[in-house]
């Protein structure tokens, strides 16, 4: 019986398999299966890829045009539903005297007049064809500027200062100035507009570049986008969203820079601007007229920001995926 036993102990077929991985696995500091770390990795990665993926295509849930026109048109119509209802209250309780301030249906009828004249939209035109003029000659003047401060050192600390001054300077400050130098002409309106416009744009520009990041520049030189090239597929596109806020910044001086220039510059042969039509109503003493004009000048810049800069800005925002499409 023993020898039977040792027998069988003996024989290979029952002697335990001691493979070199389980005396691997036996031991607490075993490394995993070398085969199954690719796999891991190859789930890792990936994983990574499907995130990177899911942030680039992000989208936000589509929804029906009703809905989405009512949740972007509601809250600005409540806002001057609210405007209209406080104004109408401090004509009722005569906060002032309603010669001095007059309830919108007054001037909601002075508006209607001058519709019915007809000079209405000239007057609307005049102005707006004056800013969009001055703003595209700002837009050439201070494109080329902004650059050249932004990339030269020199002439960023010998100009960048003054481009910060002259867009803190109120641009009535221009007006005598320029009456002085061109005379009651539309040189002086134009002129005051450029004074107000170029260093916001200038100065937008240089922020953008600032913003920059060093990298997309030795990547464009290493490509061969150099100069001019460098500038026009690198430098510009990479600074474009502030750039775009140095335009919007741009627009809004030209526009007060008009207003501005037109209730000074008043002269027959220069056309009826909202600008003068404001100062009209000052001088007949018509609050309704005031009101108007101002009313006008308002919607107009609120119609170029919405209508112009915010769907430019959108767009802008949705390439470099910092804005869901909707």
């Amino acid at each position: 019986m023993a020898s039977t036993e040792t027998t069988t102990s003996d024989t290979p077929d029952a002697q335990p398999e001691t493979r070199p991985d389980a005396r691997e696995d036996a031991r607490p500091d075993a490394r995993p299966d070398a085969r199954e770390a690719p796999k891991e990795n190859g789930a890792d990665l990936a994983g990574l890829e499907a995130g990177l993926d899911a942030l680039e295509t992000q989208t936000a849930q589509r929804t029906a045009f009703g809905r989405k026109l009512l949740s972007k048109a509601l809250p600005p119509i409540v806002a001057v539903a609210l405007v209209l209802v406080l104004w109408q209250l401090a004509y009722h309780f005569k906060v002032k005297e309603h010669y001095l301030l007059p309830s919108p249906a007054d001037v909601g009828r002075t508006l209607q007049e001058k519709w019915l004249e007809g000079t209405l939209l000239d007057y609307v035109w005049t102005s707006l064809s004056r800013g969009a003029l001055g703003f595209l000659i700002s837009v050439a003047i201070g494109t080329p500027l902004g650059l050249i401060v932004a990339r030269v050192k020199v002439v960023r600390a010998a100009i960048g200062p003054i481009l910060s001054g002259l867009q803190s300077l109120p641009s009535v400050a221009w007006v005598p100035a320029a009456i002085i130098w061109f005379g009651l002409s539309d040189a002086t309106i134009y002129a005051v507009v450029l004074l107000g416009a170029v260093p916001s744009i200038a100065n937008g520009l240089v922020a953008g570049v600032d913003q920059v990041p060093p990298l997309y520049l030795r990547a464009g030189r290493v490509i061969g986008a150099t100069g001019l090239n460098g500038v026009r597929h690198v430098l510009l596109p990479a600074a474009l969203p502030g750039y775009i806020a140095g335009l919007k910044q741009g627009w809004a001086f030209s526009w007060r820079s008009l207003m501005a220039a037109e209730l000074i510059v008043n002269a027959a042969d220069l056309g009826v601007g909202l600008g003068q039509l404001l100062e009209q109503g000052r001088e007949l003493q018509d609050m309704s007229w005031v009101l108007s004009a101002i009313l006008l000048i308002l919607i107009v810049g609120i119609g170029i920001e919405l209508l112009i800069f915010a769907p430019i800005e959108r767009r802008v925002l949705r390439s470099r995926g910092l804005l869901a499409r909707g």
